[in-house]
């Protein structure tokens, strides 16, 4: 049966509709088959094979939407050139087809992408402490995003190009030189300039995911670098949005560039009296019963000493960020508490020196105690 049969018998029988409508309703009723049996074929799978925590569920569900789509444009294929339309109706509808059809090959690409980045990532699930996983973990997500900027990019130009009057426009505006090309080409080098910041951070790793930072006084961690900007969890769980040309021009801080173990300095003021090899003994047995410490450093030295005080720093290892800090922590609460009950006179005081009225040689001198003396004082008395 050739097309004209069928257009005569479609005539015959609805010939009291019109024909645009008609032809209409062939292209909605095609495609609403088309989602029909999409659906049914899915329950099919389900019920067969039980798809919805294996492997071929996950990629029906991801490609739900491209598959739909292409079977609906399949059924307006098959149904258009039946439908009993003229060139007013017809020609946008092919148009629109064509479009749909470029928009469905850009919509595969970009699953396509997902899918293979995801694939790939699920051999660097653990990136706290594992620096392979954070380093491709970050190469792969940067890649993708901006292939997917270059794949809508693609696919939107191609699209409007397949309509001869923004085809001509589009010739027209990118072969003057004008100053409408001048506006756009400064109103595109931000984006530009962040997408090729975006590759160069994907290649040289200045940065990766949950790496830790100090970014304008602010201290956090890497938690999404997307195609213009960076995403930094602070300390506090607020988040700072900066852009990806910032950590190509600027300097800041990586705490954890080539591995996540961080050392975490103590200071400490105590008096010259202080017993500095008891303290670092007490030091080094204490860290053993920390369960934060990594087993690399420890180390008590005397950096400082100023007329009242000397300065005592305490070097312990972490295997990261946060721990580092939290053994800082208990460490110098340890540390006070140890000097405040074991070691008293090794508290700060202040000294003065005292000249007898009269004008004689002698020098008295008179240490004041400090708070915590007062306190067990006032406490025996």
């Amino acid at each position: 049966m050739n097309r004209h049969a069928v257009m005569t018998d479609i005539d015959r029988m609805f010939g009291w509709i019109p024909s645009w409508f008609v032809g209409l309703c062939l292209v909605a009723g095609a495609m609403l088959l088309a989602l029909t049996l999409y659906r049914f074929a899915v329950w099919l799978l389900n019920r067969a094979f039980g798809t919805r925590s294996s492997l071929l569920g996950v990629f029906i569900e991801r490609t739900s939407g491209p598959a739909q789509l292409a079977l609906c444009l399949a059924a307006v294929a098959l149904v258009l050139p039946l439908a009993p339309l003229d060139d007013v109706f017809r020609t946008p509808l092919t148009s629109l087809f064509v479009v749909a059809f470029v928009a469905l090959i850009g919509w595969i690409s970009i699953r396509i992408v997902d899918m293979s980045a995801a694939r790939y990532l699920q051999n660097f699930r653990d990136v706290t402490e594992n620096f392979v996983a954070r380093k491709h973990v970050t190469q792969v997500r940067v890649f993708k995003r901006v292939t997917d900027i270059i794949i809508v990019i693609i696919t939107v130009s191609t699209a409007l190009m397949t309509f001869d009057s923004v085809r001509q426009y589009g010739v027209s505006l990118f072969a003057s030189a004008g100053a409408a090309g001048i506006i756009v080409g400064l109103a595109a080098r931000p984006l530009l300039s962040n997408l090729i910041a975006g590759v160069q951070i994907a290649i040289t790793q200045p940065i990766r995911i949950e790496d830790a930072v100090i970014i304008e006084n602010e201290w956090g961690w890497v938690e999404d670098i997307a195609a213009t900007y960076v995403v930094i969890r602070l300390w506090d769980w607020r988040r700072m949005v900066v852009p990806l040309s910032y950590f190509i021009e600027k300097p800041f801080q990586n705490w954890t560039r080539d591995t996540a173990s961080l050392i975490g300095v103590i200071a400490l003021h105590v008096d010259y009296r202080a017993d500095v090899p008891r303290i670092r003994r007490w030091l080094e047995g204490a860290i053993k019963e920390s369960k934060l410490w990594d087993g690399a450093v420890v180390n008590l030295q005397v950096i400082d000493a100023d007329s009242r005080t000397i300065e005592l720093r305490a070097l312990v290892s972490a295997r990261n960020a946060p721990q580092s800090w939290d053994l800082r922590c208990e460490m110098r609460e340890r540390l006070i508490a140890f000097i405040r009950d074991e070691m008293p006179e090794a508290l700060p005081r202040e000294r003065a020196i005292l000249i007898p009225q009269g004008g004689g040689d002698d020098t008295e001198f008179l240490q004041r105690p400090t708070a915590p003396e007062k306190m067990r004082a006032n406490a025996r008395n």
